[in-house]
């Protein structure tokens, strides 16, 4: 996990198949080459990357990403944990967390709604389809959306 360079708006990617983090980093990089994309393979990753509290604590801990970029299918802790953490906690309560996944499960919606998620997007299949749903999704969150001040 790499700091942030000052100015430039960052996403935090939570994904383990290798896969769909190709695909969603090359359609960042088309749509967007100012935005970086840090990666978390699991809930556990992505946990330690925003609160510092495990083996990959680093002082990137304390940049707060511009959005959360969630699947829920997730090794060791899964995404309604991820999810239901940073809304319990003060310093990532009002982070933007985007569920994206490949989910068609209807509890799976409920749930990430009702656990505080910002927006919920079932992972297109057609790449074409894939590239344009992520240029929209950066395109609100990275510069239409206005953000909640950072929490201290």
């Amino acid at each position: 996990m790499t700091p942030r360079t000052r100015g430039r708006a960052r996403i935090l990617l939570v994904e383990d198949n290798p896969d769909d983090v190709e695909l969603t980093l090359r359609a960042l990089e088309r749509t967007n080459g100012e935005v970086e994309t840090v990666v978390a393979r699991d809930g556990v990753e992505a946990l330690d990357y925003l609160f510092g509290d495990g083996d990959a604590h680093t002082s990137a801990a304390h940049e707060r990403p511009s959005v959360v970029l969630l699947d829920l299918k997730l090794p060791r802790v899964d995404g309604l944990e991820v999810l239901e953490r940073l809304r319990a906690d003060e310093r990532t309560r009002l982070l933007p967390v985007v569920v994206l996944t490949s989910s068609r499960e209807e509890s799976d919606l409920d749930a990430s709604y009702s656990l505080g998620a910002n927006s919920y997007i079932r992972k297109p299949v057609d790449y074409d389809r894939f590239r344009e749903a992520v240029r929209q999704l950066s395109a609100y969150w990275l510069v239409l959306n206005e953000a909640p001040p950072a929490v201290a």
